[in-house]
């Protein structure tokens, strides 16, 4: 056995705000090109799917919320408790019990009742983009502000129960409560982080008082249905739960959504197959979640001394998993490789899932809902966009956190 310290590794530095786009990509294949194993600004990377699997199933790993709570001092108030109590912190039986009871609410059946509401906010927002259009038969816009960014949150609204006057103020609050994972803004932006936590725990309080009074077919009902069964549901494992669900239900859809749109606009013969047969939307979602994964590193850290690959990890080693690169090895065709730095939504991938939503018991408890999302947005426009072009720059976000666009200026020609 070798330990971790001791192997000479490549270096890469996670945290370079300068890494996006293509300069990202690049700086990713340079790093997979020198092995498995690299070392980060805070402990190693993992970057092949078969480690990433490794450690974001075993039992001897955790994400390490509250050692990021430690490292930035938050040791009370509304941002600590909701450290500790979000579902992505919480392990063993009570996790087990906490995401039977939310899980139903978010399966693959569960969300079909929501497929016409997302139609239908997909097509008022076209509707409002083509009103503002100076230009007949074409619409010209900035995606992310008229449609990635409204787009989830009239959805998360919906399922949570919320009015959708409300869902700005949702978008909002997901957008800065998000930050906590982001080592750079938990040290530049706490402020903001925690009055973002304070200001939704309030209003999910007074959601749930309100639904309690008047009970209808939604995620909050459906939660204090089951409380007041007495299925071990408290008030304040209630109200973060749906917590949870708006936090990683708005800016990660908003994220993925924008670079779905972003890569079909810069491959036209990917849109055009998308034209011409709108059911390889589900296709276009799944080659968009692995190209460019909205996580393109998660955390683990290990809670006991762990070997894997003849390597041993130290008790608390924080090590990143690279979604980015082990996508990659999803790759199936004749090209080997080179397919997998593809973008390609008729190639095909094998049957395992990406990692872009995390794999093992902290598996994305949303993704059905943003997988959802995801494909009837991009099946409505490719039934009303004939031409999809980059009408600008974009402006690509850090990929510390989640890795998103800032700006996606488009040109959509009509039917």
């Amino acid at each position: 056995m070798t330990a971790v310290g001791d192997l000479e590794l490549a270096e890469f530095d996670y945290t370079d705000r300068s890494l996006r786009g293509e300069r990202f990509h690049a700086a990713m294949a340079r790093v997979r090109e020198r092995g498995w194993l690299a070392r980060g600004p805070f402990g190693y990377m993992v970057l092949d799917r078969e480690a990433a699997e490794f450690f974001l199933r075993t039992r001897a790993a955790t994400f390490p919320g509250m050692k990021i709570a430690e490292i930035f001092g938050v040791s009370e108030g509304p941002l600590y408790e909701q450290m500790r109590r979000n579902i992505l912190h919480v392990n063993g039986a009570d996790h087990a019990r906490l995401r039977s009871l939310v899980n139903p609410a978010l399966s693959p059946r569960a969300v079909e009742r929501y497929r016409p509401a997302m139609r239908g906010f997909v097509e008022r927002l076209m509707d409002d983009a083509l009103a503002a259009s100076r230009e007949r038969g074409v619409i010209g816009c900035e995606f992310v502000e008229a449609f990635a960014k409204p787009y989830p949150s009239l959805t998360i609204a919906t399922v949570m129960g919320a009015p959708l006057r409300d869902a700005p103020r949702l978008h909002h609050w997901s957008n800065w409560i998000q930050r906590q994972f982001d080592a750079v803004s938990m040290a530049s932006e706490r402020e903001r982080i925690e009055r973002a936590v304070e200001e939704f725990y309030e209003y999910a309080q007074a959601l749930i008082a309100a639904r309690r009074e008047d009970p209808r077919e939604d995620l909050i009902s459906m939660l204090i249905q089951a409380e007041e069964a007495g299925e071990r549901l408290s008030e304040v494992e209630c109200v973060n739960l749906v917590f949870n669900v708006l936090a990683g239900g708005v800016d990660t859809t908003q994220s993925q959504l924008a670079h779905a749109v972003r890569l079909l606009a810069e491959h036209p013969r990917q849109w055009a197959a998308l034209v011409d047969d709108p059911s390889l939307a589900q296709a276009a979602v799944d080659e968009a979640l692995r190209f460019e994964p909205i996580t393109p590193f998660t955390a683990r850290m290990t809670t006991e001394e762990l070997t894997f690959r003849g390597v041993t990890f130290p008790r608390e080693t924080i090590v990143m998993v690279c979604a980015f690169t082990g996508n990659r090895d999803l790759a199936d065709d004749e090209r080997g490789p080179a397919g997998a730095d593809a973008f390609d939504i008729t190639a095909p991938r094998g049957g395992a899932r990406e990692l872009t939503f995390g794999a093992g018991v902290h598996y994305c408890v949303g993704a059905n809902l943003a997988r959802a999302e995801l494909v009837e947005a991009l099946s409505f426009l490719a039934r009303r966009v004939r031409a999809l072009e980059l009408d600008g720059e974009p402006v690509f976000e850090s990929i510390t956190g989640i890795y998103g666009l800032a700006e996606l200026p488009v040109r959509m020609t009509l039917f």
